[in-house]
């Protein structure tokens, strides 16, 4: 089945994927997300507009923060990992496609749709392939997001893409087994994760366009 139903560019009902997976929103904390190194003090009101003439209609400017300058450093798998209580579920999938990117990577993505699904994400897995991640999905509502890392083994990448496909922020790096929420101050309508260190090696830049197959 092809990303672009699930993700409702067809009559079928809209997936509602609310922030959960191993990385939920805090719902009880002061909403006060984490932002990567690069993001602090860099993001751009997703109202702002340009300047011009009194006559000139404002332009909105996308919110996107720009990913540091040096790559940071690579974060370690967790050397425990807890135990899978029940053993991955199956899940519907998809592909994630950059084609601004060098070579036009793709990559194949796990779809979380029922709550347990969605409150599980990449919990306890000890491998990822290069090529695979696990993208959530708001059904185009694009508000901030905050995500954690409970119980989750696997380094990752994740990015903040908003209702129009672009890539708003990237957050590198994030380490293992972190009940830490973390964000990106911009809106986004979906999170897709990889392996840690998959968007530098591959060219993907915050204001990248992603496309969902």
């Amino acid at each position: 089945m092809r990303l672009r139903y699930l993700l409702g560019v067809c009559p079928w009902p809209l997936l509602v994927l609310v922030s959960a997976c191993n990385r939920t929103e805090e719902p009880h904390s002061s909403g006060d997300a984490q932002v990567s190194p690069a993001a602090a003090g860099a993001a751009s009101a997703p109202e702002k507009s340009t300047g011009g003439s009194q006559n000139d209609h404002p332009t909105p400017i996308a919110c996107v923060i720009p990913l540091a300058a040096e790559a940071l450093p690579r974060a370690p798998k967790a050397m425990h990992c807890p135990v899978d209580p029940s053993g991955p579920p199956e899940l519907a999938r998809g592909y994630v496609v950059f084609n601004e990117a060098p070579g036009s990577p793709r990559v194949n993505v796990e779809l979380a749709r029922t709550e347990p699904e969605k409150e599980r994400g990449l919990m306890y897995r000890t491998q990822l392939p290069d090529a695979q991640g696990m993208l959530f999905s708001w059904a185009g509502r694009e508000e901030p997001r905050t995500f954690w890392m409970h119980n989750t083994c696997i380094p990752l990448d994740m990015m903040f893409i908003t209702r129009d496909g672009t890539i708003a922020g990237i957050l590198e790096q994030v380490p293992t087994l972190n009940d830490e929420p973390r964000g990106v101050p911009c809106p986004a309508a979906y999170v897709l994760e990889v392996n840690a260190g998959w968007s530098r090696a591959h060219g993907i830049q915050p204001g990248t366009m992603v496309h969902f197959e």
